[in-house]
């Protein structure tokens, strides 16, 4: 009996080989059982759930894939229906197939010009890739500085001067800043390179690229008129150029509401409140029908500069409490290690206090920029023809007169691709700076 309990051995002498977990604890089983049927009351709710998804899926898909993508006319989409199901409970995906051209680039757009949209919009992506992914190399951020003079001349025509004299007012601003940093204050330095460049752009700059146009005209293009351009171009253009002015600006007022300057802190707060206490269709109205009142006589001011500048204007209003939302977030102790490193209140906010603030206020940063994209559908009321107005356009005609569902899921889910992208670029870049490790 000695001897037998001496060979049993109370401790493992080999390593057992690693098991499988059982197949109900992982994988997707495991997450239909905890999410769709962990309780009686969520079993009975996703199985309601699937009633009505089944219903919707069972009449949506045939009518969806199998419409007509060919036919000239409703009438013609219609009768081939008749012909292939004997009924006509089917899209007529043929009014998107013919009138495509339409709802992109608007109903009077030049079709021989369609080039410079493509154009234009290649551009557009290379020049927000180097902005939203740090790997990609710096150099490609000179594309996205000249990116804006360069859609312009593209898009609006002209000779290349004009655009280019505007980039050069932003280098005569920078460089009278440079001077007049040696012999000024701080507080001088900035109206010093507004004035310098305000001279160059309203009196010296239009005589020098008259000059120019009338002696060695550069890379002229057809002019485009703002009444001319629609379609997703149009919302392209005033929400692309809404979202890039109104994040700066809404900094700026943010940081300016928070001012210890009485002034500085009156005059932001009543320029955000005024402005979110506005309808934006309001401020499109003014821009369209009222500012011209208050321009010198025969001023011309482009209507698409109008909106871009009203929509950039109401759009930096919400902005600027979102990000004061994030600034408000930050704890006290951020504020003191900025001034216990020894920084000035500009570098404090560059290098500490505002790349916080921004990641903070992500969410509601690209929420007010989804708002902003969709938002401009409400140029259609001042005349503009958007992708809505080409819609109308298109029901107008006689050959299509009737014709709903298809063009208004069409236009949605063009809207719902680019908001959905913008939703998920947020995300990604949410967990790229999270920095709890959650």
């Amino acid at each position: 009996m000695s001897d037998q309990k001496s060979t049993i051995a109370y401790v493992r002498s080999e390593i057992l080989e690693q098991q499988p977990a059982p197949r109900g604890q992982v994988g997707a089983s495991k997450w239909v059982r905890e999410n769709l049927f962990s309780g009686w009351f969520n079993t009975i709710l996703t199985l309601v759930s699937l009633y009505l998804v089944f219903n919707l899926l069972q009449a949506l898909v045939p009518w969806a894939f199998g419409g007509v993508w060919t036919a000239d006319s409703l009438q013609d989409c219609r009768t081939i229906l008749n012909e292939r199901y004997g009924n006509t409970h089917h899209a007529c995906w043929a009014v998107i197939n013919e009138r495509w051209n339409q709802i992109v680039y608007g109903t009077f757009f030049p079709s021989s010009e369609y080039w410079r949209t493509h154009v234009a919009f290649v551009l557009l992506i290379l020049a927000i890739l180097p902005v939203l992914f740090d790997a990609l190399p710096r150099k490609m951020m000179w594309i996205t500085v000249a990116y804006p003079f360069v859609m312009v001349w593209l898009i609006w025509g002209g000779s290349l001067w004009g655009p280019l004299s505007v980039a050069v007012g932003f280098g005569i601003a920078y460089f009278a800043a440079s001077v007049a940093a040696r012999y000024l204050g701080s507080g001088l330095i900035a109206l010093v390179s507004v004035v310098a460049a305000l001279v160059w752009w309203m009196i010296l700059g239009p005589i020098v690229v008259s000059a120019l146009n009338d002696t060695v005209p550069l890379l002229a293009l057809r002019e485009i008129q703002s009444r001319e351009l629609g379609g997703f171009v149009i919302s392209v253009i005033i929400g692309v150029s809404g979202i890039a002015l109104s994040l700066p600006l809404g900094i700026i007022l943010a940081l300016g509401r928070q001012s210890d300057l009485p002034l500085v802190k009156m005059i932001c707060v009543g320029f955000i409140e005024f402005l979110r206490g506005v309808p934006l269709i309001t401020l499109l109205f003014t821009a369209s029908l009222l500012l011209n009142y208050f321009l010198p006589p025969d001023t011309e001011f482009d209507l698409t500069l109008r909106v871009i500048v009203m929509v950039t204007l109401f759009s930096s209003a919400y902005m600027a409490e979102v990000i004061r939302g994030g600034l408000a977030a930050l704890p006290k102790g951020q504020y003191e290690a900025a001034d216990a490193l020894g920084l000035d209140y500009w570098k404090a906010q560059r290098l500490v206090i505002m790349p916080q603030a921004l990641k903070i206020s992500i969410p509601g940063i690209v929420n007010t920029f989804i708002g902003l994209f969709k938002d401009t559908t409400l140029v259609f009321f001042i005349g503009i023809f958007d992708m809505l107005a080409a819609a109308q356009a298109i029901r107008a005609n006689s050959a299509w007169n009737g014709i709903t569902w298809e063009l208004y899921i069409f236009i949605g889910l063009i809207f719902w691709v680019c908001c959905f992208s913008m939703s998920r670029y947020s995300q990604w870049l949410e967990r790229k700076l999270r920095t709890d490790h959650r």
